[in-house]
């Protein structure tokens, strides 16, 4: 009898309309493979719903809040429903920006200096000498990102806007020029690294999901051991931080600091998305894997106690 897995998408953060778009492409994938599908559109009465379900696996295609931060993945561990990705603590640890910066420079994985304010007083002034960065704590596809630039006089006033609906904590971080890097890592193994070029100063929500909106080179055009660095050090943050089955890290690569230049991990990602223009699938392609293939793979690799 074939398996039947629930496909969980959707939900109520600000990145739904992209979890929806994952959940549905991966819900067909998994339909090709053979497997018993159900499209789940997550609300708050998703413990009844999947009580009532009872599907073999739970397949994880929520992004932001509530899906990627260890709130889903406790419910799951609740009813005792195997699922896919990380688990409770990856996903909590790497959704939470300053913490995970923390346990990654801990484990030698370079990030950049920042510190955590509230949005309001990093509205009054500089929270660091620019160019910086702001960005909400806890969300994903660069929603409520704000770039700082050198010789601004002061900080942007959408900080202080009654319709900012990112949180009260934000996150001031050194902004790093450069090339933008991203790598994977699948069956405990780091894939091929893309170089992501955009007409914008980086890797905006537009740049992520419109069509057209970046070129993906891969592999990326790097020095054997910049190469080599960067899937090293993908493989470290996602040990270090605890996560399971796919995760995507990003980078900066700044090539004009002395030394062979400054490599810098902005971020991990425990749902990467699975969009036609998402990155993971294309890695996995090139390496052999069909989206089929990469989906069922995931399925087959989920668990309780992530």
């Amino acid at each position: 009898m074939a398996k039947h897995v629930a496909v969980l998408m959707g939900g109520w953060s600000a990145e739904r309309e992209i979890s929806l778009s994952s959940g549905n492409g991966c819900a067909d994938a998994l339909e090709s493979a053979g497997y018993r599908v159900t499209r789940v559109d997550v609300q708050r009465d998703i413990a009844e719903v999947l009580g009532r379900l009872r599907p073999d696996v739970a397949f994880n295609a929520l992004h932001g809040p509530y899906g990627e931060d260890g709130t889903i993945q406790g419910v799951l561990e609740i009813l005792g429903i195997p699922y896919t990705h990380s688990g409770v603590m990856a996903s909590a640890l790497a959704m939470d920006k300053g913490r995970a910066k923390t346990v990654m420079a801990a484990a030698g994985v370079p990030v950049a200096e920042s510190v955590n304010l509230d949005r309001h007083e990093a509205a009054k002034a500089h929270a660091m000498a620019p160019p910086y960065v702001v960005k909400p704590i806890n969300e994903g596809s660069s929603f409520g990102v704000l770039i700082v630039r050198e010789g601004a006089n002061r900080p942007p006033a959408e900080l202080a806007s009654d319709d900012w609906r990112y949180g009260d904590l934000v996150m001031a971080e050194r902004f790093i020029p450069g090339r933008e890097l991203t790598c994977a890592v699948v069956k405990d193994e780091a894939t091929d690294v893309i170089e992501v070029v955009t007409r914008e100063p980086f890797y905006d929500f537009t740049a992520k999901y419109a069509a057209g909106g970046s070129i993906h080179v891969l592999p990326a055009k790097l020095s054997p051991v910049v190469y080599q660095n960067v899937r090293m050090l993908t493989v470290r943050a996602h040990q270090a931080l605890g996560c399971r089955g796919v995760s995507r890290a990003d980078f900066r690569f700044d090539e004009e600091k002395p030394g062979g230049g400054e490599l810098i991990c902005l971020e991990v990602n425990t749902q990467p998305g699975m969009t036609p223009t998402s990155l993971v699938p294309e890695m996995a392609a090139h390496a052999g894997m069909s989206f089929s293939a990469l989906c069922s793979w995931m399925v087959e690799d989920a668990s309780c106690g992530r």
